[in-house]
């Protein structure tokens, strides 16, 4: 019913920049919220940054100033622009997109497959 595709990841030298992008597409009748979450070896999944239709942000604490998220909801796509990036940030990313379809009465969460970025020399 609702495919999420996500790019956008690569290897990028510590205080690099990258952007990652992220489109919805399917039986969508509207996205409430769409957002980025990481996952690093050994680590439990962390929130990065959400967006809401109205363009209400949140940001993880450690990438606040570093990280802005954006939402063209025309496309149904989100872009998480990532500066000064750090080792820490290696991780994968999972774009989620809470989404009301014309399939289903209530919003339901969906998922990338993933995508790596790692930041090293």
């Amino acid at each position: 019913q609702v495919q999420i595709v996500e790019s956008g990841g690569g290897l990028v030298q510590p205080g690099g920049s990258l952007t990652l992008s992220c489109t919805a597409s399917g039986s969508i009748f509207t996205i409430l919220r769409m957002g980025w979450y990481r996952q690093n070896q050994g680590k439990q999944s962390e929130l990065v940054a959400t967006i809401t239709s109205g363009g209400t942000t949140n940001y993880l604490d450690f990438v606040k100033g570093r990280f802005t998220i954006s939402f063209d909801t025309a496309n149904n796509t989100v872009y998480l622009q990532m500066n000064s990036l750090k080792p820490e940030d290696t991780a994968v990313y999972y774009c989620n997109a809470f989404i009301l379809t014309t399939l289903t009465p209530r919003p339901n969460h969906y998922w990338g497959e993933g995508t790596l970025v790692t930041v090293s020399t």
